[in-house]
């Protein structure tokens, strides 16, 4: 998950940052760390993408048309 897919994700979401912190378990200024294109660990990136994962968020690897992000299938419904 790269900067751009973290807050694509979060707009398709409908969630700020501090929302997204608190499902995370992280600071909302680690939150802006990651999207300003900081370096964080590997286990608090893992720890983002379980939340975004968990609801509902699809992650795009990079395939000649840059990575994204999409809501899934269950939860485009929901």
């Amino acid at each position: 998950m790269n900067a751009v897919q973290c807050k694509m994700a979060r707009v398709a979401l409908g969630w700020g940052t501090r929302e997204l912190a608190l499902n995370a378990n992280v600071s909302p200024d680690t939150i802006a760390r990651l999207e300003r294109g900081e370096q964080l660990k590997n286990s608090t990136i893992a720890a983002i993408r379980t939340v975004f994962e968990a609801a509902g968020i699809e992650f795009i690897p990079e395939n000649g048309g840059g990575a994204g992000v999409r809501l899934s299938q269950r939860s485009a419904g929901a």
